[in-house]
This record gives structure tokens, sequence and C-alpha cells, in this order.
């Protein structure tokens, strides 16, 4: 039994933020080398597909807040492996469930794995430039999202704020290429 704050398990913690660590530096080094952010991608993977098949999936409770945001992290940038995340999705809703993950991160990793699906996302969290097949250098815009009418409850409901600030947030941070 742990008290609020107390991490049970503190090397799995403390491994977790560390491939947090690296795949975040991978991503923000300029310009990105897309090739070591694929690798670290993979290997983060990899590994965190043998903390899930030994123990599931690391509740806060377990590892702290910071350590499990870092395993939906994780999760959240296994697009190379689809079959993999919709696993993740199935542990972090149960998580959610019962308390021990944060349900935004859930809202995330759901519109993450319907995107890959080609279906609408839910909670307009995705953004992209185009499809790959284009070169993906198009003007950056939200992803299809499902039921937009109720798009701000949703989100609401998961602690994510209006989507419309997030939209502004996310064409301010990461603008637009025009060509």
């Amino acid at each position: 039994m742990t008290h609020a704050g107390q991490v049970d398990d503190q090397t799995l913690a403390a491994e977790l933020v560390a491939r947090m660590d690296r795949d975040q530096q991978a991503r923000t080094r300029e310009p990105p080398d897309w090739d070591e952010v694929a690798a670290v991608d993979a290997e983060n993977t990899a590994w965190l597909a043998g903390v899930l098949d030994r123990r599931g999936w690391p509740l806060r409770g377990q590892v702290g807040e910071q350590a499990a945001s870092a395993a939906w992290l994780l999760a959240q940038h296994a697009d190379a492996e689809p079959e993999f995340q919709r696993r993740c999705l199935a542990l972090l809703t149960e998580a959610v469930a019962v308390g021990e993950a944060d349900p935004s991160n859930l809202a995330y990793l759901t519109d993450r794995v319907l995107c890959a699906e080609g279906q609408p996302q839910r909670y307009g969290t995705q953004f992209w430039t185009g499809p790959h097949d284009t070169g993906g250098v198009g003007r950056l815009q939200v992803r299809p999202i499902a039921d937009r009418e109720q798009l701000d409850e949703r989100r609401a409901a998961v602690g994510l704020g209006p989507f419309a600030n997030y939209e502004r947030h996310m064409i301010d941070s990461y603008g637009n290429n025009d060509g």
C-alpha cells in the first residue's frame, strides 16, 4: 500500500522518465533527425512491451505521476506498431477506470489509434501536415473529428480545454508550411 505521492517501483519509474527524456531530446533537436527518432521509438516500444508482459500498465500509484505519463508518451510514439498502441489503449483505459492514469492521456492515445486506423478522432488532439505520400508538407491542420458539435464536451470530460484554444496553440507552436 502506498501513500499519496509515494512510488512503489523506483527503478521502473526512473527508467520510464529516462526513456521519456531521450524521446523528447530526439524530437526537439534542430533539425530533428527522424532516423534517430524512429530508432528511439523502436527501442522504447520494445522495452515497454516487455514491461507490459511482465507487470501490466505502469500505474501512477506504483511509479508516480511523471513516470505514468512517461509510459503514455512512449505508447503515444509507438506509431510503427499500431497493434501495440491498441494494446496500450486497452490497458490505459483500464488504468483510467480505476483512477490510476490521466484521462487526458487516454484521450490523446484514443485519437492517435483512431487516426492510425483511418477513423475520425474523438478529442481533436491530432494534427498533421498531410499524408506521408505527399511528403507531409501542407498546412498544419486538425485530423478529421467525429461529432464536432459535442467536441468541447468530450474534451472537458477528460480534463482538456476548449478545442479552439488548443487549435490556436498548435498553430502558434508548430506553424504552417505554406510551401
